[in-house]
């Protein structure tokens, strides 16, 4: 695996901070970029750079001149669950800032991306019950908050695969649903109102030992990739030589929903007071979604390994020590309301 100097944009989010520790730990050169003004000197700390970057400000990409870039992680823009809905700033952040990107990495002699897109541009195969390949054709979903997210996401890609004929930058675009970590702050948008995330919900719950009513269909299954498993894709995407492609990003085992909230409560309920779990058929089944990642383990050697329970102790580790505080502060930095400001 070749080793050389990654710029991660957005790293001082969820995914770019936890992939710039997990490529510098690799023994790749990190530069670390987001739009923040300070990382409160955390990167620093673990011998990592960091710049104050406006992605959407193509002349800001100049504070970078100074270093030798080989690969771009861009995790930068806006996500519709980190923010009420604003077509304008994921159009802006999304697309608009990719083609900065693109024309940075032009510039500079760049010949390798990284970039997450969003599954829901396979929405219409979310409840086809079949593992949804790696090449299908992309579409968007017409309506909901993530339509225009995905119609941002299938502009950025379509830009990138312009500039890898146009330019020769291999790209390695990363399909994926949640992938799961701790992170201080349990709130998200959905549908553009502020609320606690439904995994972070259930967590609550069983701690304190209150029931739990398993909705719908509980054989329902999911992909539920570990933030630690994800870091493997990016480190072995910065090290290929080849010219990439669309690679999906699954779990080791898919988790049906019993099986979640049964794990759940194992592991952060009181054993003497666990959370009683009950079913009610009669609501909404959840989300299906099955990912084939076959590719991502034949061309990346993909193998993850932190199954459902070993993904929760883990969280509940990471919950206990937080890590991270640093860069995003502690649990008791954030609310309801301090989350939708």
């Amino acid at each position: 695996m070749e080793k050389c100097t990654v710029l991660v944009l957005g790293a001082t989010g969820n995914l770019g901070a936890y992939s710039a520790l997990a490529l510098k730990e690799a023994g790749f050169e990190v530069v670390a970029a987001g739009r923040r003004a300070s990382d409160n000197g955390f990167f620093r700390q673990h011998g990592i750079r960091y710049y104050s970057v406006d992605i959407t400000d193509l002349a800001s990409f100049e504070k970078l001149d100074s270093e030798s870039i080989d690969v771009v992680a861009n995790f930068a823009g806006e996500l519709p669950s980190r923010c009420s809905f604003n077509p304008q700033k994921l159009i802006q952040t999304i697309t608009e800032a990719t083609l900065n990107v693109l024309e940075f990495m032009v510039r500079r002699g760049i010949k390798k991306i990284i970039f997450p897109t969003t599954p829901y541009d396979l929405a219409y195969l979310h409840e086809s019950g079949e593992p949804i390949g790696a090449d299908e054709k992309r579409s968007f979903p017409p309506t909901g908050d993530h339509s225009v997210y995905a119609i941002a996401k299938n502009a950025a890609v379509d830009l990138i695969e312009h500039y890898h004929y146009q330019y020769g930058i291999s790209r390695f675009i990363l399909r994926f649903f949640t992938i799961y970590q701790y992170h201080p702050n349990a709130y998200h948008f959905a549908d553009g109102e502020p609320r606690m995330m439904p995994y972070r919900f259930l967590i609550d719950r069983a701690q304190k030992g209150l029931p739990i009513t398993v909705f719908g269909d509980p054989s329902r299954v999911k992909e539920m990739v570990y933030i630690k498993d994800f870091t493997k894709v990016v480190i072995a995407a910065a090290g290929s030589p080849l010219e990439g492609g669309f690679y999906n990003v699954g779990s080791p085992s898919r988790v049906s929903l019993d099986e979640m909230i049964h794990g759940i409560v194992e592991v952060f309920s009181d054993p003497a007071k666990p959370s009683e779990i009950t079913y009610d058929a009669e609501k909404p089944d959840t989300l299906q979604s099955i990912l084939d990642w076959e590719k991502t383990r034949k061309e990346l050697h993909y193998e993850p390994e932190y199954d459902f329970l070993t993904m929760m102790k883990d969280f509940k580790i990471e919950m206990e020590e937080e890590p991270m505080a640093g860069l995003w502060g502690k649990a008791s930095d954030y609310s309801l309301t301090r989350s939708s400001n």
